[in-house]
């Protein structure tokens, strides 16, 4: 919004400046003593079109520098002997635009003409014709035209590479404290899930050795610690910038009901809707509702059965995870870690959430979050 509104004030100063150039140069022409021929009519025109065309100056400098020039030795061969101010105008904003050459070559060629002009307008003197001319376009304004341009443009661009600088400045702090996180990760998790995996391991090995039946939670402690593991080593390598390994998304959906069951609940998984591509943030963050729902169903809801299902929509997609534990109609939830960082991704990408027990008994976890089909 704020661009449309500075593009709009960008416009009706454009063409404010072009209309008041354009009236300027109109009445100077009005002050002089013409007579009502088609002559004079056109040079009226060409005065008018030389103010007006500078409404397109930022957008197209380099026409209109020549559309201004024309017009000026136009209306000076139809006899107005009248200052080339849009002209000015039109060089300031050329060399602004970076086009010096092409500017100054314009303009040789302008102090060419206008001579040439006065003298095809009625004059039979030399000298006076290049006073007229003189007098049309000043050599020290048109210097100082070109100088203000060039001025600002290098004003400008000490403040691009201003802001370059900062950016990037910004980005290497950032990238530094990625690296930061990605080593306290590392020496603080990385050592004890090793040792949760490994001891799991060796249990289920001996176990089986023995001749004794593994049990269940054994073998879920077993591949939580792999599956932790595997999401530690791929969140080191995003906050190390390492796209080697792809993040988890709605392919590896199917997967987390599979550990479900594995553990003894009964999950299931429903897609709906014609699918379809969906931004990679959208992927993530369903990939991360489910795994915290069921997650949470399996620690606290003492449910038998989940279900889980994925609506692909126009322009949304929906997921609603739902099982049959204890949790009662009309408690709140407990707003723990686990809902909390559900709450601020789905937010973050324009989504909403909704976490509570069902009417009928058990919890329900409900998403939308927005797919832009257009991008």
């Amino acid at each position: 919004m704020s661009i449309g509104r500075f593009g709009v004030r960008a416009g009706v100063r454009n063409w404010t400046i072009a209309g008041g150039v354009a009236a300027a140069l109109l009445v100077t022409g009005l002050s002089g003593q013409h007579s009502a021929t088609n002559l004079d009519l056109l040079g009226y025109a060409l005065l008018a079109a030389g103010g007006l065309v500078l409404a397109a100056r930022r957008r197209a400098p380099v026409p209109v520098l020549a559309v201004t020039g024309l017009c000026a030795v136009g209306y000076q061969a139809a006899g107005f002997d009248v200052p080339a101010v849009a002209y000015l105008f039109a060089v300031y904003a050329a060399v602004r635009a970076g086009h010096r050459t092409v500017t100054v070559a314009a303009s040789v060629a302008m102090l060419a003409a206008l001579p040439l002009a006065a003298l095809a307008s009625g004059l039979h003197d030399t000298g006076e014709a290049f006073a007229q001319a003189r007098g049309a376009l000043e050599l020290a304004w048109l210097i100082a035209a070109g100088a203000a341009g060039e001025a600002l443009r290098q004003a400008e661009r000490r403040a691009d590479e201003a802001e370059r600088t900062r950016e990037e400045a910004a980005r290497r702090r950032a990238d530094e404290e990625r690296l930061r996180i990605a080593r306290e990760l590392h020496d603080s998790l990385t050592h004890q899930i090793s040792i949760i995996k490994v001891q799991a391991e060796v249990a289920v090995h001996v176990a089986r050795r023995r001749g004794e039946q593994v049990p269940e939670a054994l073998l879920a402690i077993q591949e939580a610690g792999r599956e932790a593991a595997r999401e530690l080593r791929a969140t080191l390598e995003a906050l190390r910038d390492d796209d080697t390994t792809p993040p988890r998304g709605l392919d590896d959906v199917p997967e987390l009901v599979k550990r479900a069951r594995a553990i003894g609940l009964d999950a299931r998984l429903t897609i709906e809707g014609l699918r379809h591509d969906v931004p990679a943030a959208v992927g993530r963050t369903v990939y991360r509702i489910v795994q915290e729902s069921l997650t949470n169903v399996a620690r606290h809801a003492d449910a038998g059965t989940a279900s889980v299902r994925i609506d692909y929509r126009p322009d949304a997609l929906a997921v609603r995870i739902d099982d049959d534990g204890k949790a009662a109609s009309g408690t709140a939830p407990t707003p723990g870690v686990g809902l909390l960082g559900m709450r601020e991704r789905v937010t973050a990408l324009g989504g909403r959430l909704r976490a509570e027990p069902r009417g009928e008994g058990g919890f329900t976890v409900q998403a939308e979050l927005p797919v832009d089909q257009t991008s």
